[in-house]
C-alpha cells in the first residue's frame, strides 16, 4: 500500500452514496484513505471524519437569501453552518490529495488543498448550475451561486470528472474545464439471464420515492399495458407522503407491488429474476434529461432488458448495446407502444445482449480510469 494520504470529501451519507462509496473502495488498500461525510462508509481500510448536516437558523436564512440575491456568493458559502463545521472538523487533516465530490465540496476542498499544498481532484457528479432549473427558487437564488463557484473554483482543480459525456461537454463548453467521464456503473456481477415465464413480463424499478422523479408515470404506464405485464418497485422512502401517494395510486392494480429496498451492493442479484428494468425519468431539467444513473447499469448487471424514455445518454447506452427499448417520446403511451410490440424472443435477445454488455460497462473500467488520475496527481 502506498503511504500517500487521500482525503475524500462529500456532503452526503457515505454508506448510501453509491458513487462516492465506489471511489473509496477504489482507494482502500492502495492509499491511506480518509472519508469525510455525514455517515461512515463502512469500508475496511478507510478512516472516517464525521461532518454535520447543519442548516441555517430562521434569521440566518433571511440573511443568506439576501446574500444570494446580492451576489455575495463567497459570504453566503463560507457562512453556511455546514461549511463552517466541516472546516473545523478538517482543520487538522493531513493529506497529499484532496478529492472533492459535488459543487458544495469544491470551494472548501480547494481551500483545504491550497492550505496543504496538495492537488485537487474535483468529481462534479452532475451539472450544478442547472441542477434544479425547473424551480423558480433555484433560478433566483442558486443558479448564479453555482455558476460563480464553477467560474471561480474550477480552474483550481488539477483534474475533473463527471458522470457522462453530455455533462462533461457542458462543463467544457461553458467553463473551459477539461472534464473526464467516470460513469456510475457498479462492479461486474457474475449472473446469467433468467428464462422468461410464458405469458408474463416481469418489470422492476428500484430507487428512491422522490417526487422530482415523477414515478407515477410508471404506474400510469401499467394502465396502458395488457395483463402480461407486472411491475415491482423496490423503493427507499415508501413511508413518506409521496411514497404513500404512489401506493394509493397503484392500489387498484394487482399487477403492481411495492417491496422493501435492498442494500445497494445486493441490487443486481435481487432484481436478476425480472425481465425488464424500467426507468421513466421526467426530463424536468438539464441534469434529468442528460441522466445516466447507476440503476441503468444495475439493470445491465442483472441481465435485464432495459426500457427507457429517450434521454440522450440512457438512449445511447441502450442502442449501443441493443439491450432494450427506447420510446419515441417522454410519455407513458409511447413507452406502452414500445413494450407491447416486444415478443418473448425479443426480450430473450435483449437480456442476452445485456449479459454481453455487462463486462464492458462494469465499474472495474472506471476503477482503472479513477486510479490513473489519482496516480498522476500524486506522482
Amino acid at each position: 500500500m502506498s503511504g500517500k494520504r487521500v482525503l475524500v470529501l462529500s456532503f452526503s451519507p457515505l454508506d448510501r452514496d453509491p458513487r462516492v462509496h465506489r471511489e473509496l473502495s477504489f482507494l482502500a488498500g492502495r492509499y491511506r484513505a480518509t472519508a469525510a461525510g455525514f455517515s461512515p462508509p463502512r469500508l475496511n481500510g478507510v478512516d472516517f471524519v464525521p461532518l454535520r448536516n447543519a442548516g441555517r437558523p430562521g434569521a440566518g436564512k433571511i440573511l443568506a437569501a439576501a446574500r444570494l440575491l446580492g451576489r455575495s456568493y463567497e459570504a453566503f458559502y463560507w457562512s453556511h453552518p455546514m461549511i463552517r463545521s466541516a472546516l473545523s472538523a478538517l482543520s487538522g487533516a493531513a493529506f497529499d490529495l484532496m478529492i472533492a465530490n459535488d459543487a458544495w465540496a469544491l470551494p472548501i476542498g480547494s481551500r483545504l488543498a491550497e492550505t496543504r499544498g496538495a492537488p485537487l481532484f474535483f468529481d462534479a457528479h452532475e451539472y450544478s448550475p442547472r441542477e434544479h432549473e425547473e424551480s423558480l427558487s433555484f433560478r433566483l437564488f442558486h443558479a448564479g451561486l453555482w455558476d460563480y463557484v464553477c467560474r471561480a473554483y474550477l480552474p483550481r482543480a488539477r483534474a475533473m470528472t463527471s458522470v457522462c459525456k453530455g455533462l462533461a461537454e457542458e462543463y467544457e463548453k461553458n467553463y473551459g474545464a477539461e472534464c473526464g467521464v467516470i460513469t456510475n456503473a457498479p462492479f461486474y456481477e457474475d449472473l446469467a439471464p433468467r428464462p422468461l415465464q410464458p405469458g408474463r413480463v416481469r418489470m422492476v424499478h428500484h430507487g428512491s420515492a422522490d417526487p422530482a422523479r415523477r414515478l407515477e408515470s410508471m404506474i400510469r404506464l401499467m394502465g396502458l399495458l395488457d395483463e402480461r405485464f407486472g411491475l415491482d418497485f423496490f423503493l427507499v422512502g415508501l413511508e413518506s407522503p409521496y411514497g404513500r401517494r404512489l401506493r394509493d395510486m397503484a392500489a387498484g392494480d394487482r399487477r403492481i407491488r411495492f417491496l422493501a429496498p435492498v442494500p445497494m451492493e445486493s441490487i443486481a442479484r435481487a432484481i436478476n429474476p425480472y425481465d425488464v428494468g424500467l426507468y421513466l425519468l421526467h426530463p424536468a431539467n438539464f441534469n434529468a434529461k442528460m441522466a445516466l444513473p447507476n440503476k441503468v447499469f444495475e439493470f445491465i448487471q442483472a441481465r435485464l432488458a432495459l426500457a427507457v424514455w429517450p434521454a440522450p445518454e440512457m438512449a445511447r447506452l441502450v442502442r449501443e448495446h441493443g439491450c432494450g427499448v427506447v420510446s419515441e417520446d417522454f410519455s407513458p403511451g409511447s413507452m406502452a407502444r414500445a413494450l407491447s410490440r416486444l415478443s418473448e424472443a425479443d426480450l430473450s435477445s435483449m437480456k442476452s445482449r445485456s449479459a454481453a454488455a455487462a463486462p464492458l460497462v462494469a465499474g472495474e473500467r472506471n476503477r482503472e480510469l479513477f486510479l490513473q488520475i489519482v496516480e498522476n496527481l500524486l506522482s
